[in-house]
This record gives C-alpha cells, structure tokens and sequence, in this order.
C-alpha cells in the first residue's frame, strides 16, 4: 500500500496507469478525475506526514500496489444486504457511505445483518464536507469506473489480493469508560429523549445538562472485549432530544469515557512507530475536539472522516488496513 497526497494531474496519471487506488479528497478534484479503477470520498481534513492539516488542493491516494484486480460497485440503500456479494476469495473491501444519508442510516442500524458481513476485511468511512458546510453542502462518494458522483448509497470497492498475501484490521480507541455510571436506552436509534442512568429514569439532555456531562467524549459500550464508541452530535434541551453519530443500541450498557487532555499525543503512544502502507482513517471529531491540526498521530496518515468503518460504523476511532506478504 502506498500512501500519497497527490496533485489532481498527478493523481489522474496514477488511474491512466490502470492502478487500483481509495481516495479522499475536496469534491471539486474529485469530480475531474478520469475513469478508471478507483473510489473517491468528499473530506477535505487529512492526517498528512507534517500532521493534522485542510486540504484543499491535492488528494489523499492510498494505492493498492499488491492487487491483482478490482470490482467497483454503487449499492442502492435497499440493495446494501448484499454488499458482501461481490467480493472475491481472497481480497478485502473499501466502503464509502456519504453522512447522514438514508444509506448511513441503513448500514449503521441493520449492517451486523448482512449475509457475510464479517467473513473478509471490511475498512471504510464516512464522506464529509467542510465542518461549516453541514446542512448546505452534500457530501459524495465516486465510482470511478462510471465516474460518477453517489450522494445516496454506498460505493464499494472489491480489492483482489494475491494468495500470500494476508489482510489485517483494526481500530484504535484512545478513550477509557468511567465506572460512575451506567446508561441504557430504551430504544435503538440516532437520537433518544429517555435514558436508564444507573437503572433510574431520567429525561436524557436535561439530565446530561445538569450534570455538566462533556458531550465531546464519547459514549462507550463493551462488545465481547472491543470498546466501540458512540459520538454526540446535539444536545437540545428545549425540545429534550438528544442525537448521535452513530446509534445507540436498545438494552447495552454504556459510560461515559474519561476526558483525554492530549488526542494526537495518546494515538501516537498507542500506535507506536507503525503506519506506513497501511490504509488508515480518523474521526472529524477527534480533529475538531483534539486541535489536531499540525499534529501528528505517529506515522499514520490518511482521511479525516466523518464516521469509520471496520465491517461496523464507529465514532472517534481510528481504523487501520494493513497488508502484508
């Protein structure tokens, strides 16, 4: 795998050369790429070598340099069930979701379902727009085979690996769960008005309001030893609903995660001096809530998205595809 931020000439010789490639990248860019085997998503915030950085003149380019093919395919919301059915024997998928579409919402509510779904590699993430462009601008996947621009569904991209070639996936969680209190939701969904603290109802943002609950760290939920975050998106105390990035999950625990004082400095001490060629992604809002720009996140570079994928949607996390021979 090699990683790149390239020009929009250089980054179109790379497909004219017939090389399978993900990339992210300011929308205008993306919409002058020629035709070729590659997928493109909106974002224009970047983890670079120099650190966090808004990038509005090159494109992220992680080249799959071992492949021996591609398939790329647009999924319809109502046909992302069989997601799992263009894969080959020995490969991985890339899947880029655009943010709050109905495909989004599908994946995130019903994709532990999907037939397959966990037999092969599944790394992705969600497709952005400037943090001041939410509600006006329209984030977008590409299918570079058609060239054409996706604001609804999922585009997949179907990587053939050599047989000794072996795929690994993983995410990183810097944050740590409190033990002061338990919550549970009464129902599964993308926003709520009731909460279960401690076994006691409560009216959730007001609750969350008098507490004084730091709404920029996660909520965190155990799932058979992986700590997998759920991120708020708005507290409304006037009309008492309060909404996600991700959904909660109907009868699991969650807490609250401790605070982390230093978001570039805890992934760089967990991921330690690995990274480089693998295919790797991080959340908007560790960027925003960490001040990450400039930072470094050790030597892993790639999209800053707006929720990531590792064969289910997370928040906050940062997932990293590593291929080996």
């Amino acid at each position: 795998m090699k990683n790149e931020l390239l020009t929009l000439p250089e980054a179109a010789a790379r497909i004219r050369a017939g090389h399978i490639l993900s990339i992210a990248g300011p929308d205008a860019l993306l919409a002058q790429l020629p035709r070729g085997q590659w997928i493109g998503g909106t974002t224009v915030y970047m983890l670079t070598e120099d650190g966090g950085a808004r990038v509005e003149d090159r494109l992220f380019c992680s080249t799959f340099e071992s492949a021996t093919g591609a398939t790329i395919r647009h999924l319809a919301p109502d046909a992302l069930p069989g997601l799992a059915e263009g894969r080959t024997a020995q490969g991985v998928t890339v899947l880029l979701i655009p943010a709050f579409s109905a495909a989004h919402s599908r994946f995130a509510l019903d994709g532990t379902t999907y037939p397959g779904l966990f037999d092969q590699p599944l790394m992705g993430w969600i497709t952005g727009v400037p943090v001041e462009e939410i509600g006006t601008a329209t984030p977008a996947a590409y299918a570079g085979t058609t060239g054409t621009r996706h604001t609804e569904g999922a585009v997949a991209l179907h990587v053939a690996l050599p047989a000794d070639t072996s795929a690994t996936l993983d995410i990183v969680n810097i944050f740590t769960p409190a033990d002061a209190v338990t919550l549970t939701f009464p129902e599964t969904g993308f926003s709520t008005r009731r909460a279960e603290v401690n076994g006691q109802p409560v009216d959730f943002a007001a609750w969350l309001t008098d507490q004084g609950i730091d709404t920029r760290l996660p909520l965190i939920a155990n799932y058979a030893g992986a700590l997998i975050n759920v991120s708020f998106r708005q507290v409304d105390p006037a009309t008492g609903e309060v909404s996600f990035y991700a959904p909660v999950i109907a009868g699991v625990d969650y807490r609250l995660a401790t605070a982390m004082p230093d978001y570039a400095a805890a992934f760089a001490t967990t991921l330690g001096t690995g990274g480089d060629g693998m295919l790797s992604c991080n959340c908007i809002l560790n960027y925003l809530y960490g001040d990450m720009a400039g930072k470094r996140t050790g030597r892993f570079t790639g999209p800053v998205t707006f929720g990531e994928i590792a064969y289910i949607l997370l928040n906050q996390t940062l997932v990293k595809l590593d291929l080996a021979a």
